[in-house]
């Protein structure tokens, strides 16, 4: 997963939390990034056709943008579930947020296999809590 995935991961979950195009303050907030920065990518990701953004409205994806979204999240979720289900990590959050980046498709099938995924997958995450509900660990709402 790139940079690129992350934004489309991250935008899709705002739109989904606020039922909506997500905001350039949110998109940086999530992604702790710059307003700049945010706007930077949402330009383009607009180039290649994944997003939509409408100036003081917001970004929203476009079909293609949510497929990748959608496999982007589904990516994190298997990190996230092999780190807290399998090595029982502590801090699974983090350490999926900084693998994300890093793990390649043909890795994240092979973990795949490990953690016996949900059929639901990416549906199972939960944008609140921030985490897969598949996990076998307690989650709470992160702090803000």
């Amino acid at each position: 997963m790139n940079t690129a995935d992350q934004y489309l991961k991250a935008i899709y979950l705002i739109q989904e939390m606020e039922d909506g195009p997500a905001s350039t303050g949110a998109l940086a907030d999530m992604l702790d990034v710059s307003p700049a920065s945010a706007n930077e990518m949402i330009g383009k990701l607009e180039a290649r056709d994944l997003a939509d953004h409408e100036k003081y409205k917001g970004v929203r994806l476009t079909d293609e943008g949510i497929r990748r979204a959608r496999d982007a999240l589904q990516t994190y979720c298997i990190i996230e579930r092999f780190l807290a289900n399998v090595l029982d990590v502590e801090d699974f959050r983090g350490e999926a947020r900084e693998l994300e980046a890093v793990i390649d498709d043909t890795v994240a099938e092979r973990l795949d296999t490990i953690i016996n995924r949900n059929p639901n997958c990416p549906d199972c995450f939960d944008a609140e809590t921030d985490a897969c509900r598949e996990l076998e660990v307690e989650c709470e709402k992160p702090a803000d």
